[in-house]
């Protein structure tokens, strides 16, 4: 019992002392905060002993308790010269032209005459290109007059404009189909055989404009002698075409069909290794 009685004391003792220095701990912390950051009273001023503050003049009238508020137009008419006309002027300060004239070229340079002066050469020289040589092209299909085709390649002959085969010529209620008909005329005089035409090596690409021959004979300016042609301006043809136009030949004339008046083209020789000499098998129904 006595020593439970002890336990029991002891323990009590302890939490005791423990209480004891944390008391002692806490009152010498804040002895050392006050002693740090003294204690300071803010003082309020009275506003008795403040003096007048200098209030500027607008305007001369005195600013006073009842006086009424200024709007934001009066504000803005009084700012300036105080006439209440709103300029604000500055004082002393350059002002920058603004006009879109000036923000291309200094005055100085617009004011001098320019002067053209020499191109610079080229960085690198132009690529030569290479001459069209004579070529013997076979197997030509006359697409329509003055469009011949060479197996998948296209080819127009030059000084004549192109033409197309479902062209029809005459007044209403009597026309034809001229444009076939030109194009029989042209495979009849080729009669499937080789021409020389100028082509570029290896550049061409879609319809190549360029002059052909059959042996002596020009297929363009027997088109255009025919009148199954038409010429752009200044065409060293325009004068064929203009004789077929007043004899009235080809487009510019009647529906061949009903009289003859087509003329038998020329007997030439055929050129060397021509195997396909021979008559046109189309169109002969036109």
């Amino acid at each position: 019992m006595k020593r439970h009685l002890f336990t029991i004391g002891g323990g009590l003792a302890g939490i005791a002392l423990t209480v004891a220095l944390l008391l002692t701990g806490a009152s010498a912390i804040q002895g050392r905060q006050s002693a740090a950051t003294p204690d300071f009273a803010l003082e309020t001023p009275d506003m008795a002993d403040v003096p007048d503050a200098d209030v500027p003049d607008l305007g001369g009238d005195a600013i006073t308790a009842d006086a009424q508020p200024v709007t934001a137009s009066e504000s803005s008419a009084n700012i300036g010269d105080g006439n209440g006309s709103g300029a604000i002027e500055p004082h002393g300060v350059s002002v920058r032209d603004i006009a879109p004239e000036q923000f291309g070229l200094p005055e100085d340079v617009t004011a001098q005459p320019l002067e053209r002066i020499e191109p610079r050469t080229p960085l690198s020289q132009p690529v030569a290109r290479p001459e069209p040589l004579p070529t013997v092209l076979r197997h030509p299909v006359a697409l329509s007059a003055g469009l011949i085709q060479f197996g998948g390649r296209l080819l127009q002959l030059d000084g004549i404009l192109p033409q197309k085969a479902d062209r029809v010529c005459g007044e209403a209620g009597r026309t034809w189909p001229c444009g076939v008909i030109a194009r029989t005329a042209l495979r009849n005089f080729i009669r499937a055989r080789a021409l020389l035409c100028n082509v570029t090596k290896n550049s061409w690409q879609g319809t190549l404009t360029t002059t052909c021959r059959l042996n002596n004979a020009d297929p363009a300016a027997w088109l255009a002698e025919s009148g199954w042609a038409e010429v752009p301006a200044g065409s060293p043809l325009a004068g064929k075409v203009e004789a077929a136009r007043k004899a009235r030949l080809g487009f510019f004339g009647d529906d061949p069909r009903t009289f003859d008046t087509t003329t038998a083209p020329p007997a030439e020789t055929p050129l060397p290794g021509d195997a396909n000499a021979g008559a046109d098998t189309t169109d002969q129904g036109l």
